[in-house]
């Protein structure tokens, strides 16, 4: 049994991120009610220090100053030490991420913020030297000994800045969405995209699978050329990037350069979730063959490398391991030497390094490569005249033996935390690849993932739990848990008309409503009302790489309305967009998930329910279509919900295609009702 000179009392976590805190010399504790009450207790400033599993330069920071017993001295002596797992508390890296924006301009991780006793921020910044962070520390104290006041007066003052962040008013104005000038939004926005590489038109490059999902949507309703060219452009060149693990699938978090070439190489499980229902939508759309590969390589990827046998997902795969000469060194597990790739592929190298880009393309440094592409399948056939079976035959058997060399290599850290809003995101990715390719496996993959969150995450109460490990959660649920969860749930209701999942969907926003909704201003907040208060209670309504919670919650309700006929729901819905209306034409990037919202106002939006004994296939078969603007009932029986209810004939199974409360004429074949969908 391996023994350690330090422990903390870190080491009854279940985080992976706190666990390896755990034998620091830093005394550090959780974040909770004793920890709080013991700084207050004392008198002690607060060392709140946040990071996660798969964060390098969090690991760069530990090794230089939290392993260093100098360091640990100083933060012991004078300081309550707080480390904080910014997945498993999201609402607490809220408060102080916004406090070091406040401070500094800029914000990230590691993410180290100084509090006063009672929590309030009084200094931060992200990643420090030693040096530095000594130095800070001991000026803090100092200040604080002989000069609290100023500290307190810094605190008040930061408190006010954080609070007028994320305010969000009532908007009595009436809005007509149905003459949007959605045109002159996408237009502004256009200025920002790169149009050789897609993406934006700087690096890093995050990949933001929300924005692609709306503009892929707008260009089809809109029949935009050009703006569809540029949505594949995207779409393909991060397939072809180093950002895309081109051997062992799966997205990396972001690229540092403006090809999709050099990832940072964490692996999350939201940006692979979101992106299985993005390219699984894009294959809907284009039918790109590309599309689907990519699709089958995260789906393989997660089921691999991120999926516990309970049916649950992990959380991520760290950026960093051990490297070839012991170093724990960035990517080490993913890069190839030319002589690596020219011994393990052998006879067929020059096809390898030419579709691969073994050349200047593709170097990153110390003569090791990150594999990328630049070519189509189409212009490699042409080029070494083989025909496609033989290459795919090739792709194949190179990934092979390239999994089993790397596999031989010391493994990135995996964070086996299970958190619910991210399962929500990959069970969405599981549900819509479904949908649009058919493969029963990821339908089961869904199944069982969806049964995991109803078994383990929720509670009899319809309250959510954040978090789930060793058979433990001890985390309430944040809005994000249910907003994505619903979402999920409603989409497997489509996928296999099975009603439990509708319902249990429509329960969770019922209980958003009794704990999470604001009466005034007609938004949700982040936490519930059954939480400890932190400095303020906040909204979460700009999308980032993940959408805001409010924004995929209003999504929720306006389709919960249709499928319920809740009135509530649906005023409540059109309320939040108007709401955020005056930001979306400021900031478009930002709010993509909200305009995809708005395009149900202001386009026609259909409801497609199927009735009848073989309603279950013929679902199946219209969810193969892209149909944004759509959803989906069914019943193989007749059914007392609004949308089934006194629509069951015995011996038929009848296609009924509605919208604005009126339906078109009932169909018994699939294309005569796609075809009264006008995208």
């Amino acid at each position: 049994m391996e023994t350690h000179q330090f422990t903390n009392m870190l080491i009854d976590e279940t985080s992976p991120y706190l666990l390896q805190h755990a034998h620091n010399p830093v005394d550090w504790r959780a974040w909770n009610d004793e920890t709080l009450a013991l700084a207050k207790e004392e008198n002690k400033l607060i060392i709140i220090s946040i990071g996660y599993a798969a964060c390098h330069w969090c690991h760069v920071m530990e090794r230089e100053s939290f392993e260093d017993t100098t360091v640990a001295n100083v933060m012991n002596k004078h300081y309550i030490n707080i480390k904080v797992d910014r997945e498993e508390r999201p609402d607490v890296d809220q408060i102080y991420i916004n406090a070091v924006q406040l401070m500094t301009g800029s914000a990230g991780w590691p993410l180290n913020v100084v509090a006063l006793p009672d929590g309030r921020p009084v200094w931060g910044g992200t990643y420090f030297r030693q040096k530095d962070w000594i130095n800070a520390l001991e000026r803090i104290q100092e200040i604080y000994e002989q000069h609290p006041e100023k500290l307190i007066e810094n605190a008040n003052k930061l408190e006010e800045g954080i609070k007028s962040m994320d305010l969000v008013t009532f908007n009595t104005d009436k809005i007509d969405y149905t003459s949007f000038n959605t045109n002159e939004i996408v237009k502004k926005w256009g200025t920002q995209f790169d149009l050789e590489f897609g993406g934006p038109n700087r690096a890093p490059k995050f990949m933001m699978p929300s924005n692609y999902s709306f503009l892929l949507r707008y260009a089809k309703q809109e029949k935009d050329e050009e703006l569809l060219s540029y949505v594949n452009t995207t779409l393909e060149k991060m397939a072809y990037g180093g950002i895309y693990d081109q051997v062992g699938g799966g997205f990396s978090r972001y690229s540092v350069d403006t090809k999709w070439h050099i990832p940072h190489f964490e692996k999350m499980l939201y940006d692979n979730g979101q992106l299985a229902s993005l390219y699984s939508e894009a294959y809907a759309a284009t039918k790109n063959p590309l599309y689907k590969e990519v699709v089958e390589g995260i789906l393989s990827f997660v089921s691999e490398e991120l999926t516990d046998k309970s049916g649950g997902f992990y959380s991520s795969l760290d950026a960093d391991s051990i490297d070839e000469n012991g170093n724990l060194e960035e990517g080490a597990y993913y890069i190839y030497s030319k002589e690596h790739l020219k011994a393990q592929i052998g006879d067929d190298f020059n096809l390898f390094k030419e579709y691969y880009n073994i050349n200047n393309y593709g170097i990153w440094e110390n003569n090791h490569y990150v594999l990328i592409r630049d070519k189509s399948d189409a212009e490699i056939l042409k080029s070494f005249d083989i025909s496609l079976e033989t290459l795919n035959s090739k792709k194949t058997k190179w990934k092979e033996i390239l999994l089993d060399f790397r596999n031989k290599r010391d493994k990135p850290r995996l964070d086996d935390k299970i958190l619910t809003s991210w399962n929500g995101l990959m069970l969405k990715g599981y549900v819509d690849a479904y949908k649009v390719f058919g493969n029963e496996e990821y339908l089961n993959i869904a199944l069982k993932n969806a049964t995991f969150i109803k078994d383990n995450l929720l509670q009899e109460n319809n309250a959510l739990f954040r978090n789930h490990k060793n058979g433990k959660s001890n985390i309430n649920g944040y809005l994000e848990d249910y907003a994505t969860v619903i979402d999920a749930y409603i989409a497997l209701y489509e996928a296999t008309i099975d009603d439990q999942w509708l319902q249990t969907a429509n329960q969770l926003a019922e209980y958003t409503f009794e704990h999470f909704f604001d009466t005034e201003n007609h938004l949700f907040y982040f936490t519930s009302d059954e939480d400890a208060a932190l400095v303020t209670r906040s909204f979460e309504y700009r999308d980032n790489v993940i959408p805001a919670s409010n924004s995929i919650h209003a999504i929720n309700l306006f389709k919960l309305a249709r499928y319920t006929d809740n009135a509530k729901f649906a005023a409540v819905a059109k309320q939040m967009l108007a709401n955020v209306t005056p930001e979306i034409e400021k900031y478009p990037a930002g709010f993509s998930n909200w305009l995809d919202l708005l395009m149900n106002y202001k386009y026609s939006f259909y409801e497609v329910v199927v009735v009848g004994e073989n309603a279950k296939a013929k679902a199946k078969a219209i969810n193969t279509f892209y149909l944004p603007n759509t959803l989906i009932a069914g019943s193989q029986t007749n059914g007392d919900s609004p949308l089934i209810k006194e629509r069951y004939i015995s011996g038929k199974t009848i296609i009924y295609v509605c919208v604005d409360n009126a339906c078109k004429l009932p169909e018994t074949e699939i294309e005569k009702s796609i075809n009264q969908i006008k995208l």
